[in-house]
């Protein structure tokens, strides 16, 4: 992946146009990001279609392009990169409760490679899938049941898609802002299985993997954990009488 990641941003340096790669997931996001800086040859930007994707392509802009403010709104940067479609139940009075590995499984059983999807939103009876575009017309054609469920599949114009993750608001109380504190409050679980997990290598912020249970979190950053969601440390609220840290979390759900 190290290789692919630098032959990529030497074809946009040598070119002088912006390549993408196809969807990473947490690992390969943590490989980009941890590359030494002098071994890509671009600037990159990250995105995989709305705010906080989890799986994202990376834009390797040459500094001729980022000089003219190419990277200025992702929207516009990867607009020719992703392709947004809408699956939905042809009957939805008769349509089953599908789930995420539902809709990934029929995707995949048609022989599509997992870096060409991205992320897959599911709102009631609805789902959003990100894609390269050179699969949009492929599973235009081809994905026509998710299960026992029939399914209709329309291209969403990127303009007129809207989505907000839903969230769970926690309060809580911990001793000091570290990774495994505020993970073990978001998941309701005890801190030394989050040191576990951290230890690992199941835990990511901002798509970096993190092994340190001592880490201290920004505000807004991202924290990832496999298996078992992800979560958004949003800040202090105070401090306690007993001099414990008062945080807000928002858990997406």
């Amino acid at each position: 992946m190290e290789k692919r990641l630098i032959e990529l941003s030497k074809a946009a340096y040598h070119r002088e146009r912006i390549t993408y790669s196809d969807f990473l997931n947490l690992n390969e996001l943590n490989i980009l990001h941890s590359l030494p800086k002098d071994s890509l040859y671009t600037k990159y930007e990250i995105f995989g279609g709305y705010e906080s994707a989890e799986r994202q392509l990376a834009a390797f802009i040459p500094d001729a392009l980022s000089l003219r403010g190419a990277s200025e709104r992702r929207e516009e940067l990867f607009a020719d990169a992703i392709s947004v479609i809408r699956i939905e139940p042809l009957q939805t009075k008769f349509s089953e409760e599908l789930s995420h590995r539902d809709y990934l499984g029929a995707i995949l059983n048609l022989g599509i490679d997992r870096s060409k999807i991205g992320d897959i939103v599911i709102e009631h009876h609805r789902a959003y899938l990100f894609v390269r575009p050179q699969m949009k017309d492929f599973l235009l054609e081809n994905l026509c049941r998710i299960r026992h469920t029939s399914v209709m599949v329309e291209e969403e114009m990127p303009e007129n898609f809207s989505y907000v993750p839903k969230f769970e608001e926690i309060r809580g109380t911990v001793a000091s802002v570290r990774l495994d504190s505020l993970s073990s409050l978001a998941f309701a679980t005890s801190r030394s299985k989050l040191c576990n997990l951290i230890e690992e290598g199941k835990v990511f912020v901002n798509g970096r993997l993190i092994t340190s249970n001592a880490y201290q979190p920004k505000e807004e950053d991202r924290i990832s954990v496999r298996g078992m969601g992800k979560f958004q440390y949003k800040g202090i609220t105070g401090i306690t009488k007993k001099n414990r840290t008062s945080v807000l979390i928002h858990k997406y759900v």
